[in-house]
């Protein structure tokens, strides 16, 4: 997140062989140069310098409040978070702010680091042959798709076993151990939040959170934004939604970026510092069979400050069929969703997100 979720297939990757070595957003920024035409977004699209129009504020939900006996009133407003905006700030998680920094300023130190450095992890084999994992950019599969003005970094972290680290970088030299206890971090965060959700559902307490087994995935993302001379004509990440099952993100603590689509109106996530983002993928909307909404959001860039983020994605174990849980089916609410394999749907996630287009819709009865 934001943006992608696990991972393209072999087909898609192959059609995203094509020239890739000249696009890393952080040299184009430095350069001084405009935004070549591949990162300008077309009309209908853009609108991109819109100022939102509702006093609409992203929900904020205090998770140590909600796991308590007298926590009621805040699980009235998670479930409307879920319901209504499909995201929420989550404070009192559990991760010290002191660490949160640590993670941010390590990311940083990365992204700054000279480029002979980064491209050690560099997801280009041979400048031109994409990989999902590694330093540089997303996948292209056409030569007229509308680019991101963005770099990331992106990385398996669970299962442990499946880990390439030869793409995990060295320097700084604690980023892999504060990676990995980011990533167990983040698995705690999860389960408190999964088994909150089937809490609130009235289903059995661990529906959700069994999902989750040993092969289940998580990625990290890091995203850099450079800044841009021109950011109305330009997305930092273009309007999508996870197609994982949860997003956790960890927010630049002083650039605002990333909006939400709520009633037909784009939305600040505003600067919350030491809050976690949390974001209903495509994943769970699925198995709460539709009534937990994945929200659309997208990331616009800014022409005076860089910006950061740490994303997790989870997902299930992609052998596991994604579909409805049972619990959440009736004759008043019928099954929304048809069956699909995880990889299946995350590989055509890769594909219709270099599309525009939304892969939930693909699936929907």
């Amino acid at each position: 997140m934001f943006g992608l979720g696990p991972y393209p297939n072999s087909k898609v990757m192959e059609e995203g062989k094509k020239e890739m070595g000249s696009r890393l957003v952080q040299e184009l920024a430095m350069s001084g140069r405009d935004a070549p035409t591949s990162y300008i977004q077309r009309d209908p699209v853009r609108q991109i310098n819109s100022p939102p129009h509702t006093s609409a504020q992203v929900p904020v939900i205090d998770l140590n409040r909600l796991s308590q006996s007298d926590g009621a009133d805040e699980s009235v407003k998670f479930r409307d978070a879920l319901q209504s905006w499909g995201l929420f700030l989550a404070v009192n998680h559990g991760i010290p702010s002191s660490f949160l920094d640590e993670v941010l300023n390590l990311s940083t130190e990365f992204f700054h680091l000279p480029l002979e450095e980064k491209q050690k992890f560099a997801n280009l084999v041979d400048g031109k042959e994409f990989k999902l994992e590694g330093y540089g950019n997303d996948i292209v599969l056409r030569d007229d798709q509308t680019l991101d003005w963005n770099d990331r970094l992106y990385l398996l972290v669970q299962p442990e076993d499946q880990r390439n680290l030869d793409v995990w970088p060295t320097n700084p030299v604690s980023f892999r151990d504060v990676l990995h206890t980011f990533g167990k971090n983040t698995q705690t965060v999860r389960a408190q939040i999964l088994r909150a959700m089937a809490k609130v559902l009235e289903l059995k307490e661990d529906c959700f959170v069994k999902q989750f087994d040993e092969k289940a995935n998580m990625y990290a993302r890091f995203n850099y934004y450079p800044l841009c001379k021109r950011p109305d004509l330009v997305f930092g990440l273009k309007p999508h939604a996870d197609a994982s099952a949860m997003t956790i993100l960890l927010l630049d603590k002083e650039v605002a970026g990333l909006q939400v689509r709520k009633n037909a109106e784009w939305v600040d996530v505003p600067v919350f510092p030491d809050s976690l983002l949390v974001v209903i993928g495509d994943g769970i909307e699925i198995m709460s069979n539709g009534i937990f909404k994945s929200p659309i959001h997208r990331v616009v860039a800014n022409s005076e400050k860089e910006r950061l983020s740490v994303v997790m994605f989870s997902a299930l174990d992609p052998e596991k069929n994604l579909e409805p849980l049972d619990e959440p089916i009736d004759e008043t609410r019928p099954r929304m969703y048809k069956t699909v394999k995880t990889k299946d749907y995350l590989a055509d996630h890769f594909k219709h997100f270099a599309e525009g287009k939304r892969t939930l819709d693909f699936y929907k009865i």
